[in-house]
């Protein structure tokens, strides 16, 4: 499964310029590849009992006496192996039309199937150290996609920023990993789920949170979300593959992967992870209501569903199966509505900014209609994916924190609002763009996997959330509650979710659907302008570290120059000194030579007589 892509980047990397005439369609062949075999392992597992659905395949020995690399096949895993493989190869086909005239298009398939090699990695390891090695990977991967139009100084500084703030969170994910090693001399997940319970909880404690810090960086999850919004300057498959199937989706992988490190239920580290959920999606959802980029726009969501995930996880296996369910369809809609947003820009000279947009439904209907479709599940509308999945999240929350759930509710409705907008924007009102563009349909590589998302996004959260299909198919790989969740479709939590959702999107209407949207950006109040500045995220990053670092090597410069150096060069500018003018008496005349020696003769013969004296 992983050897397909992974091999897929190697051809072309080394054969370069050879390969332009047919790469991308080997980058497809081997997505596709590996998505039939998930699909054949996920088949494969389907016919075993629960207690079997559990395959640990041995390759060799890594690191001798401390790791093995090998692989985990069991639901969790081969649930995010088909994600990963099947949107990725959708994501893949869309790619021949939308990079078709890009010079570089062999390459951009080469690092798309090193992302998809390096997040199976991640998701099909049977231990840290592989799943690290996948996690570096993925890494790698976003800085070389994120910044593949390196001729572009924004997309160059974006691709290092994604690398260093994720950098951070990687660090607490390799201590946490040390701390597991001298705790219990493994770094296999099975004998570490049957160890942790035997550690104090202040160790437990502490490894738990550190992977928490790991995992705020991959799924840009606050504090390590700046990174986030500015990764939208790579092409747009890039970004529907980094938020819908593989880099953002590993933070979620990491802490239900990871459960025996954050429970019993009501530790501290899982509601520290409940509470980085929460507060994460208030802010994503806020930053998403003032971007006037349709990428960034979704993107600001993305981090806001990825809240909803995280708070999912943080409560126990209660909330595993609407975690999950709800990482899978976000997967479907997400990645509906990221290529529906480059199936725009496809027609509209590459442009992203909404208020230049208006009434595209009339000349981009295919495109229109399975974006209403991802926004609709995105929003919760009733019976759609995203109903099923968000709101068991939130229905779960409230049962199990009142504070933690009802925040989440008031995030939904404030997704009906920047949602809304979005498609008010696009799709309806007046034309707004400019003379040189000329709105038409993509080409159908790029349509038909829109129509395949689409689809997914409308019947996959029913399917996998009704009867607790995931929940049964989840439990040997992360357990169950003591009593099966139940979806309700009438609870007060999602009728409040509904009500707020509704109002949000009328409240869009009247503001950018009924009413003329200006062609230049108003200042808006300072609430808006704290949204549009992305909460002042990076001001505060600057503020605390960037500043800081400055002056700290700056003070280094100068101690290294006028201390260390200092030394150095008085030391060696006294010896030349010295010896320069040593050297003066060495007149070479043998006259000299024998008057000093005389001198010094009669010099150390009175010093002797005056020391027997006294």
């Amino acid at each position: 499964m992983i050897a397909f892509p992974l091999l897929g980047a190697a051809i072309l990397l080394i054969l370069g310029r050879k390969t332009d005439r047919w790469g991308h369609l080997l980058g497809v062949a081997m997505s596709l590849a590996s998505f039939v075999v998930a699909v054949l392992a996920f088949v494969e597992l389907l016919g075993l009992s629960a207690e079997q659905r559990r395959q640990a395949v041995h390759l060799y020995e890594f690191i001798p006496g401390m790791a093995d690399m090998g692989l985990l096949i069991d639901p969790l895993s081969i649930s995010f192996a088909l994600l990963i493989t099947g949107v990725g190869s959708l994501i893949h086909i869309y790619s021949i039309g939308y990079m078709s005239h890009d010079p570089d298009r062999r390459r951009f398939f080469s690092y798309l199937n090193l992302f998809v090699a390096a997040m199976l990695l991640l998701v099909l390891a049977d231990n840290y150290v592989g799943l690290f090695i996948g996690w570096e990977g993925v890494g790698l991967a976003s800085y070389l996609l994120i910044g593949f139009w390196q001729f572009k100084p924004s997309a160059a500084v974006a691709a290092k920023k994604a690398f260093v703030v994720n950098r951070v969170g990687d660090f607490g994910l390799l201590v946490g990993m040390f701390i597991m090693w001298s705790a219990t001399g493994t770094f296999a997940f099975a004998e570490l789920s049957e160890k942790a319970g035997s550690l104090s909880q202040p160790m437990v404690t502490a490894i738990g949170l550190l992977l928490l810090l790991g995992a705020c960086g991959k799924s840009a999850q606050l504090p390590l979300q700046s990174w986030l919004l500015d990764a939208m300057e790579g092409p747009t498959p890039v970004s529907a593959l980094i938020h819908a199937a593989t880099m953002v989706t590993a933070g979620v992988y990491l802490v239900v992967r990871s459960g025996a490190f954050f429970f019993p239920e009501g530790s501290a580290q899982a509601l520290a992870v409940a509470i980085v959920g929460a507060a994460t999606l208030l802010a994503g959802a806020i930053i998403g209501c003032a971007k006037d980029d349709i990428k960034k726009g979704l993107a600001g969501s993305t981090m806001s569903q990825i809240g909803y995930m995280m708070l999912g996880a943080g409560l126990g296996p209660a909330g595993y199966a609407f975690a999950i369910g709800h990482l899978i369809t976000h997967g479907f809609f997400k990645a509906d509505m990221f290529l529906g947003a480059g199936s725009v820009m496809h027609g509209m000279n590459d442009e992203v900014d909404m208020r230049k947009y208006g009434a595209l439904r009339k000349y981009m209907p295919i495109t229109f209609v399975t974006f209403i479709i991802g926004y609709l599940a995105i929003i919760g509308f009733p019976l759609l994916s995203g109903y099923f999945t968000k709101d068991g999240i939130i229905e779960t929350a409230v049962e199990h924190n009142q504070v933690l759930g009802w925040l989440a509710v008031i995030g939904a409705g404030i997704t009906g609002f920047y949602m809304s907008r979005m498609i008010f924007m696009t799709f309806f009102g007046e034309k707004r763009w400019a003379e040189d563009a000329h709105p038409h349909e993509s080409p159908t590589v790029m349509t038909v996997p829109l129509i395949v998302l689409s689809i997914g996004s409308i019947f996959l959260g029913g399917y996998l959330i009704l009867s607790n299909r995931l929940m049964l198919w989840l439990a040997p790989a992360v357990g169950r509650p003591e009593e099966l969740p139940t979806f309700h479709f009438a609870s007060t939590p999602g009728l409040a979710t509904l009500a707020l959702v509704a109002v949000g999107a009328v409240y869009a209407w009247m503001k950018y659907g009924r009413a003329e949207v200006p062609a230049v950006q108003p200042r808006g109040s300072f609430l808006t302008t704290f949204a549009r500045r992305d909460l002042y995220g990076d001001a505060l990053n600057e503020s605390l570290f960037m500043r800081p670092g400055q002056w700290l090597t700056r003070i280094a410069v100068f101690f290294d120059n006028r201390g260390i150096d200092g030394v150095v060069n008085g030391l060696a500018a006294g010896i030349g000194g010295t010896s320069g003018r040593l050297r003066r008496i060495q007149t070479g005349f043998a006259r000299t030579y024998a008057l000093s020696i005389l001198i010094g003769a009669a010099l150390l013969t009175g010093a002797l007589l005056l020391v027997g004296n006294i």
